[in-house]
C-alpha cells in the first residue's frame, strides 16, 4: 500500500488481514454489527441498501484505495450496519479491525484527513442518487449506472443481467428489458445473453 506515511503503512499491515474475495461475496450484510472496516487494494465493491420488501438499490462502489464511511462509521459506534457490500469484481480487502481504525484517528492526522475525504465523496455520491431517483429518468439512470461498469471492468462488454440492473436500480426486470430494448435500437448497447455491450452512451 502506499496511501499512507509509512508508520501508518505498517500499522496498518501489522494489525490487518488481507483477503482476496471472488465475485458477489457478501462483505456486509444489513442490521449485523460492523468489526472490521474495508480498505480496497484491487477490484471494487458495491454498497446497496435494502427497503423492507426486498428491493434494492445501488448507494456507491468503492475502488482501490477507497473505504465504506458506512462501515466506518457503524463500527466506531457500535451500531448495526444500514448497507449491505457486495463484491462487484475479484477484489483484495485489507480488512482494518474497529478498535484500531477510532485509536488511529487519535494517532494519525492522515488518517483522520482519509476519513473526512471519504465522508465528503460519499455524500455527494448519496446527494447524486437522490436526485437520480427524484429528477431522472430510469433511461437516464440506466445509462449512468452502464458508463460507471465501463469504468470499473475497463471494458464495454458487461457480463450482466437485466435482472441484475433492476435489483441495483431499486425496480423490476420488465421494465430494465423493456428500455434496454429502446437504448439498442438507438444502437447506443447491443444486448446479447447475461451481457451488454456498450456502444455510445452520449
Amino acid at each position: 500500500m502506499t496511501l499512507f506515511p509509512a508508520l501508518l503503512e505498517q500499522q496498518l499491515e501489522a494489525n490487518s488481514i488481507r483477503k482476496t474475495l471472488p465475485a458477489e461475496t457478501i462483505l456486509l450484510q444489513e442490521n449485523t454489527y460492523v468489526r472490521s472496516i474495508p480498505i480496497v487494494l484491487s477490484g471494487s465493491i458495491r454498497v446497496m441498501r435494502q427497503d423492507e420488501e426486498g428491493r434494492e438499490i445501488l448507494l456507491y462502489y468503492i475502488r482501490p484505495g477507497e473505504s465504506c464511511i458506512m462501515s466506518f462509521l457503524a463500527g466506531i459506534h457500535e451500531d448495526t450496519s444500514k448497507v449491505r457490500a457486495v463484491v462487484e469484481e475479484e477484489a483484495e480487502v485489507l480488512f482494518v479491525p474497529v478498535a484500531k481504525a477510532s485509536e488511529w484517528i487519535r494517532q494519525f492526522p492522515e488518517w483522520t484527513d482519509f476519513i473526512f475525504k471519504l465522508y465528503h465523496q460519499r455524500f455527494e455520491e448519496l446527494l447524486s442518487v437522490v436526485n437520480a431517483i427524484a429528477f431522472q429518468q430510469l433511461d437516464h439512470r440506466i445509462m449512468e449506472l452502464l458508463k460507471k461498469k465501463v469504468q470499473i471492468y475497463q471494458s464495454n462488454q458487461l457480463a450482466i443481467t437485466h435482472q441484475q440492473l433492476a435489483e441495483e436500480l431499486g425496480t423490476t426486470r420488465e421494465v430494465i428489458s423493456r428500455l434496454l430494448k429502446q437504448m439498442e435500437k438507438k444502437a447506443m448497447i447491443r444486448l446479447s445473453r447475461n451481457k451488454i455491450t456498450v456502444l455510445s452512451l452520449l
